[in-house]
């Protein structure tokens, strides 16, 4: 049909277009089961391509000629998840899920066998993909497991995320739903993309995570679109708002609403039944045609979960259980050392290349030289090499028998091989280290990790760059990127007038720096980003911080004696006062961490649960009002929270607060609350 001259029938076509290529997506990626062919579908897609060639304005953002993908993005923006993308505790053998099942079974104490839900733990990247009224609106990947980048318009170029949720009469579409799940490649298409990338004289791809990865941050979505990547979902970040109550009926919930799950799920089974799984799991990994490196176990029951609750890393209601990584046998050819941003000098293996699990390996890191000494590596030695986790490489151990009297022992140099200044072993410590804050090794990393995202955001900083800076002696230390000058920078290699400008346009933007990124930007150790919004919302202003004792810092709920110490002794040395002392001058604004100056703790020592939708403010805003006043916001009830603080649509937080005496206050009583603390 010509809909050239009709926008009305055009209109009424595109919509139903729209409903049956949703509707033949969900048959073809989720039941496995097409009811179309492939050349069908590619005519269906075309026709609604057509029409909305003609009629841009009847194009929807839930349209699947979104899967093309869009034009390309100067760069990421950033996203802070609903519920934080925690990490998992580990484990690597059968002992260690027994010894999961009673830390629970004892937490608990519920007196019966506790159930749990099972998958493969697929090498992938995971995402948090947002719905609201059922449309897709948001994809973002994990990122420090606060914020992610927004890759939106790349993951709706996969064909297995539904873009719009799956109905059912007796399913009510839920209103908002934040989704987790894993991105990942078959290994059959990481070949033959590999292949296609050799014919056309590109770098492949070392594994197919990798090229996962570098599939899902394109900057160019369209780049994203061609990749054959795919996703498992595994649960959801707000489990209050599903009507469920335990991880299989949420599992089965996204099933039906249009998400893949993992076909090899097991659901509600006993510890003994888990160690079963991981057993046939682990022998069926070698069929698969996408990589798994162990399996996730979960607690079933929400119930449970809750009150079990998190650490501030991880839950304790879930634990990774890895396999035995896959090994081979190689050469070492030499064994060198490295400088990393800490200061710490690394031995590392240089091997004979050799293929373990589809990935070539030709390094692997010694750690250091307690751990050379133990192994007995040696230059020459025959070793058995394998990839931690099926990632990392590492030498397991050496085969002594290949021996031949030619292997020569390996020695920790005494000097710096960068900078020659002397290395340095502390005492309790296994590193050796270079203490030299002016060693290149170690000022490039620091350098990159200073104008980092995460940190000062400096754009155009690069690697080329900062090695030019550093190999010239523009820059010395941290303070000096403040001190260059247009004049400067275009006397560098391909560095033109107008991008030296860009770049100190870019280093004079950031010189107004929230304090939790000029913490992180600092590069203590132990310090990252969660750890220094810690500090900053504790210490609120930079000169608090400075003047603070070791007990102090211990004081802050999820930071420990080690990382206590370690600030300490950073701003307990004359050389990084100075550093800092040297950036003010040159103009670096440190702002006090979301209190506007304010230093009143009002709220200090009272804790708050959030539910609902705020008209106001979103929760995220009101949780660092609550903290800047010295308050502390937490998922779940308990007998120590002060007040749950009911928005619009409260979840079953409310029925909890009540049934534990606890109060409830309003978005009006809060904000009201609010002014009364000045926060």
């Amino acid at each position: 049909m010509n809909f050239s001259e009709n926008k009305e029938q055009a209109e009424s076509r595109a919509e139903a277009l729209r409903k049956i290529l949703h509707h033949h997506n969900y048959r073809y990626f989720v039941l496995d089961d097409p009811e179309i062919s492939d050349a069908e579908y590619d005519r269906l897609m075309q026709e609604l391509i057509e029409i909305e060639s003609r009629f841009p304005e009847l194009s929807t953002p839930d349209s699947p000629t979104r899967r093309v993908g869009s034009p390309p993005l100067d760069k990421f923006e950033t996203i802070t998840h609903h519920v934080p993308m925690r990490s998992l505790d580990k484990g690597f053998d059968e002992s260690d899920m027994i010894a999961f099942d009673q830390r629970v079974s004892r937490s608990l104490n519920t007196g019966e066998k506790i159930r749990y839900t099972v998958e493969p733990k697929v090498d992938g990247v995971a995402v948090a993909l947002v719905y609201q009224d059922g449309a897709l609106v948001s994809g973002a990947t994990r990122g420090d497991g606060y914020t992610g980048e927004l890759i939106t318009r790349n993951v709706k170029t996969i064909g297995s995320i539904p873009l719009v949720l799956q109905k059912h009469e007796e399913i009510d579409i839920p209103e908002f739903i934040d989704v987790r799940g894993e991105i990942y490649m078959n290994i059959s298409d990481f070949r033959s993309l590999n292949q296609m990338r050799m014919a056309q004289g590109l770098p492949v791809f070392a594994n197919p995570r990798n090229a996962s990865a570098g599939s899902l941050r394109q900057l160019d979505s369209t780049i994203t679109a061609q990749r054959p990547l795919k996703v498992f979902v595994y649960g959801v970040g707000r489990t209050d708002l599903l009507g469920v109550s335990s991880h299989a009926q949420t599992i089965n919930l996204l099933h039906r609403l249009g998400f893949p799950v993992n076909p090899h799920l097991a659901a509600e089974i006993t510890v003994d039944e888990v160690i079963d799984f991981f057993r046939q799991m682990d022998e069926m990994r070698k069929t698969l045609d996408y990589e798994i490196d162990g399996i996730v176990v979960k607690v079933d029951r929400y119930a449970y979960q809750e009150r079990l609750g998190n650490t501030s890393r991880s839950p304790r209601w879930a634990i990774a259980v890895k396999f035995q990584a896959m090994q081979e046998q190689t050469r070492v050819q030499d064994i060198i050392v490295q400088v990393g941003r800490t200061g710490a000098v690394t031995p590392v293996a240089v091997l004979e290349p050799v293929s373990i699990g589809g990935v070539t390996v030709s390094r692997a890191s010694l750690h250091n030289q307690d751990e050379v000494q133990k192994k007995d590596v040696r230059k020459g030695d025959m070793v058995l090499v394998q990839r931690a986790g099926d990632v990392i490489p590492e030498v397991v151990k050496v085969l002594p028998s290949y021996r031949d009297g030619s292997q020569r022992r390996f020695e920790m140099p005494l000097h710096c091989p960068v900078c020659a200044h002397r290395l340095i072993r502390f005492q309790d410590e296994a590193a050796t280290r270079c203490i030299n804050t002016g060693c290149p090794a170690q000022l490039k990393g620091n350098v990159l990790h200073f104008a980092s995202k995460g940190a000062f955001d400096i754009d155009g900083l690069g690697k080329k760059l900062v090695d030019q800076l550093v190999e010239t002696g523009l820059v010395r230390s941290l303070a000096d990127i403040f001190r260059l000058d247009v004049e400067m920078l275009e006397k560098l290699d391909r560095m033109g007038r107008k991008s030296a400008e860009n770049i100190v346009t870019a280093i004079d933007n950031s010189k107004k720096v929230p304090l939790s990124k000029f913490l992180y930007g600092l590069g203590i150790r132990h310090v990252g980003l969660h750890a220094a919004k810690l500090l900053a919302r504790y210490f609120y202003t930079l000169d608090a911080l400075l003047t603070a004792q070791k007990d102090d810092i211990e004081k802050i709920e999820q930071v420990g004696p080690v990382m206590a110490e370690t600030v300490t002794a950073f701003f307990a040395m004359p050389e990084n006062r100075k550093t800092i002392g040297d950036m003010q001058a040159l103009g670096v604004d440190i702002l006090p961490e979301g209190t506007g100056g304010k230093t009143d703790r009002a709220l200090e020592g009272t804790t708050f649960v959030l539910t609902g939708t705020l008209s106001s403010m979103t929760r995220k805003q009101a949780a660092e009002k609550i903290e800047a006043a010295g308050g502390k916001v937490t998922g779940s009830v308990s007998g120590q929270t002060g007040y749950v603080v009911a928005g619009q649509s409260p979840g079953s937080k409310m029925d909890q607060a009540r049934e534990k005496g606890v109060a409830i206050i309003d978005e009006n009583r809060f904000i009201q609350l609010l002014k009364e603390t000045g926060a």
